[in-house]
């Protein structure tokens, strides 16, 4: 049996996002835990912000089919979300807006059904995004999603990772490691 594909990223296209960051980190936790990591920056798959009118136009945007593709070629998700005033961010709702879309022109569908994910958050501020958990697992369970137990947050994330990544809190690095071995457990 091979070892689950998880494809990582962050709901931020910030260059300098705490996110990316974290996301980062979770796909090397998710390489220790045994499963394969791929780490993608949702900038490399822009789209439109979603209309029904645009959709029946133009069908959904290659970027989107191409990101449905890789969805449907990993066992598993894990998202490291910023919190826009407590909410789910908006390239993330765009995001998944567009992917659960069906696609005229064939290709996969439903790639987010029975989908494990393994959800984080990190933040300057000292909540650690802890807001917007609650709320991304409930999109993703109307989607289709499959959360697995538990979650990380990261506060005051500006100062903390380890120059090599990681979490420099050793608590924190255990809990993103623990996160990562259930994801990689549900996908196997």
């Amino acid at each position: 049996m091979s070892n689950p594909k998880i494809l990582v990223f962050a709901g931020s296209a910030r260059a300098e996002s705490l996110n990316k960051k974290l996301a980062a980190a979770g796909a090397a936790a998710v390489r220790e835990a045994g499963g394969e990591a791929t780490l993608i920056d949702l900038n490399d798959y822009p789209a439109p912000i979603y209309h029904g009118d645009d959709e029946d136009a133009h069908g959904v945007p290659e970027n989107i089919l191409a990101l449905k593709k890789l969805i449907a070629g990993h066992d598993g998700l894990m998202i490291a979300t910023p919190e826009y005033n407590g909410f789910v961010p908006p390239l993330l709702v765009n995001t998944f807006s567009w992917v659960s879309r069906p696609s005229k022109d064939g290709g996969p569908e439903d790639v987010l059904k029975s989908k494990h994910v393994a959800l984080m958050a990190a933040s300057p501020g000292r909540l650690g995004g802890v807001r917007v958990i609650p709320r991304l697992r409930d999109c993703l369970c109307e989607l289709g999603c499959i959360p697995v137990q538990g979650f990380v947050t990261v506060p005051s994330a500006g100062s903390a990772f380890a120059d090599d990544g990681s979490l420099a809190n050793e608590a924190g690095q255990k809990g993103l490691d623990a996160l990562a071995a259930r994801l990689i457990t549900a996908t196997s």
